[in-house]
């Protein structure tokens, strides 16, 4: 047992060291955003209808998961996922303590609401724990559904599995399941709970949040499949690879 932990800490090592640093970064800065911006409600004219500013990110969020799924697979792309989340948790507790360390927004000096506006500043940027909770659990659960069902789709495609077609289909289906899975959950944790949403609400909240996210999926497809042919052809992560053939961590 110590030794597979060993090989497996070891094989988390040579992954984070072959991901491109541009692309890691982006996914941590989409997990974080979409889970601050899960504090703000859209306004919609419709009481059947409720979506948050989370759908601004959430989509490159699982685009990035997608890309990272078809290079390194759905182990690797989980694992990159859950190491997203602590870092998001860090940022979290960082805007957590400086929330609370005394002083003054610059958007609460407005005469006779300072008092009022910054300490509603210092809630949203420090963050309620029920959102933090619901929305890191949302991810998790997601991240497993989105990655592995990526990868089960990949092996329907016998012919030309890495051509363009497959990528779509791979993409667009498990980006479909796994934005519902994030929102549905989400809205049961703590919409449904904290805020009084109906269960009509958290159905359509996940549905309409699955497609505004798979509409941008569909923007940005081809980009991504790129991506994995140019890392691909400039063999990325070939030392992590190599040690898992290795080793069969």
């Amino acid at each position: 047992m110590k030794e597979k932990m060993k090989k497996e800490l070891c094989a988390l090592g040579l992954l984070l060291k072959s991901v491109p640093a541009l692309t890691f970064s982006l996914f941590i800065i989409s997990v974080f955003s979409m889970n601050l911006l899960a504090n703000k409600s859209l306004a919609v004219p419709f009481e059947w209808l409720a979506l948050d500013c989370g759908i601004l990110f959430s989509w490159l969020t699982f685009m990035t998961m997608d890309i990272l799924t078809k290079h390194f697979g759905p182990k690797a792309a989980t694992q990159l996922s859950v190491v997203a989340i602590l870092i998001n948790l860090i940022l979290c507790l960082m805007f957590f303590i400086g929330s609370r360390i005394p002083g003054v927004w610059g958007e609460s000096y407005v005469p006779g609401n300072e008092d009022v506006i910054n300490t509603a500043l210092n809630h949203t940027f420090g963050g309620t724990w029920y959102i933090l909770a619901g929305s890191t659990t949302a991810f998790l659960v997601s991240a497993v559904v989105n990655n592995f069902s990526n990868y089960a789709v990949s092996k329907c495609f016998k012919k030309h599995p890495d051509g363009f077609f497959p990528y779509l289909c791979r993409t667009y289906i498990s980006t479909a399941l796994g934005q519902f899975v994030d929102n549905l959950v989400f809205a049961l944790l703590v919409s449904h709970v904290f805020f009084g949403w109906s269960l009509l609400q958290c159905i359509t909240c996940a549905l309409t949040g699955m497609a505004a996210e798979l509409l941008c999926e569909f923007l940005f497809s081809y980009f991504g499949f790129r991506i994995c042919k140019k890392w691909e052809k400039a063999q990325v992560g070939k030392e992590y690879f190599d040690y898992l053939k290795q080793t069969e961590v």
